[in-house]
């Protein structure tokens, strides 16, 4: 991949780790299905603002339409209700580190898929490095505390089969234009889950600012913003290549946490972040570029 697409990746993956921040406000007010609902909800609105400030042409297929909202439902509602379900009893570094299977679990669908990009063994060496850097990065997480049960874990596994299954399934949409794709999709997406929010939450009560601000950055940050850029270069990097800004995201948790929390970063976690950048390379080639200008 380019310079260019590999800044779009880590930029993707730095700020959907965000997004675990916001669901660790957000469920403090709300219940998971209203996070997801505001989520896609308010990401919708910003990318059909962006759709008509752009004055891109809006779709008139109904069987299109029909398509993109039930991909919706899959890829945005299910996932985006999973982790903050899983959040409100799992650690959010252990959250981290399930979502940081994304790559490997793509990798392998995407082999076996049909018309799927075919791993090489560099590709899947790669992905190992880097789950084995996104598990050292969150090991302290891991041993301080939380033990989390299993429903949980199931939860996250299953967000994670959710995304490596609709970003095969998006390479058959590359003639749909990536802002009406991301605008149809995340309507569908709220069209399913605020009534089911409605009907099994009630009517959801925000009381801190920090809740609405979190909901507004969820859902024109980490949904609307992100998205404009995911439809237009995931064609062009391939489904397995863009699943690594799933490794990305446990290291903008972590600056998160040194910055604005004062946190502190642990050895181990440099080390953590090494090893994922040690797979990113892997997983684009250079390291098997090298080691084949390398003078016998």
């Amino acid at each position: 991949m380019s310079l260019r697409d590999w800044f779009w990746i880590v930029l993707l993956g730095a700020i959907w780790g965000c997004s675990f921040v916001f669901n660790a406000i957000l469920i403090r007010e709300l219940g998971p299905l209203w996070v997801t609902s505001l989520r896609v909800g308010i990401g919708a609105l910003g990318c059909w603002c962006v759709m008509f400030a752009l004055r891109k042409p809006v779709p008139r297929d109904p069987v299109l339409w029909l398509q993109l909202a039930g991909l919706g439902v899959v890829a945005y509602a299910i996932p985006f209700a999973l982790f903050p379900l899983a959040q409100a009893h799992l650690a959010s570094g252990i959250a981290a580190i399930i979502n940081a299977l994304t790559p490997m679990v793509t990798a392998v669908i995407s082999h076996f898929w049909i018309g799927g990009e075919k791993a090489s063994g560099t590709k899947f060496t790669g992905v190992g490095i880097g789950f084995i850097g996104a598990a050292i990065l969150v090991s302290p997480a891991l041993s301080s505390g939380g033990t989390s049960q299993l429903w949980a874990v199931a939860a996250c596994l299953g967000a994670t089969c959710c995304y490596a299954l609709t970003l095969n399934i998006t390479r058959s949409f590359k003639h749909v234009e990536p802002t009406a794709f991301a605008s149809i999709a995340l309507t569908g997406a709220a069209v399913i889950a605020m009534p089911v929010a409605f009907f099994t939450e009630g009517v959801p009560h925000m009381n801190r600012p920090e809740t609405f601000g979190a909901a507004l950055a969820i859902g024109l940050l980490s949904t609307a913003f992100t998205f404009q850029i995911m439809y237009r270069i995931l064609p062009r990097v391939g489904a397995t290549n863009f699943a690594t800004t799933t490794f990305i995201a446990p290291i903008s948790a972590l600056i998160i946490g040194v910055t604005v929390l004062g946190e502190a970063i642990l050895p181990i976690q440099l080390v953590g972040m090494l090893v994922i950048f040690f797979g990113l390379l892997f997983i684009d080639g250079r390291i098997r570029q090298i080691w084949r200008r390398a003078p016998v």
